[in-house]
């Protein structure tokens, strides 16, 4: 992924939860979202974002194709 690169990533179930995951030698947790169902956030991988962690059952749309996660239930 360039580090331009957008995700969309609407919640399916209330509670999803989006953390943003830092670069560098240490990986750590630098932001968290909830988000309930119906909602819908557009997240960027920047130089401070290197992964996105997704909990909750949510489509996510990326440059890539579309997937969906599993519920935490």
């Amino acid at each position: 992924m360039n580090s331009n690169d957008y995700i969309v990533i609407k919640a399916i179930e209330d509670g999803v939860n989006v953390i943003g995951l830092t670069r560098g030698t240490d990986t750590r947790f630098h932001h968290s979202e909830k988000l309930d169902k119906g909602e819908v956030m557009i997240a960027q991988f920047t130089d401070h974002t290197s992964a996105i962690k997704i909990r909750g059952k949510a489509s996510i749309q990326t440059a890539y194709g579309e997937m969906e996660s599993d519920s935490r239930k």
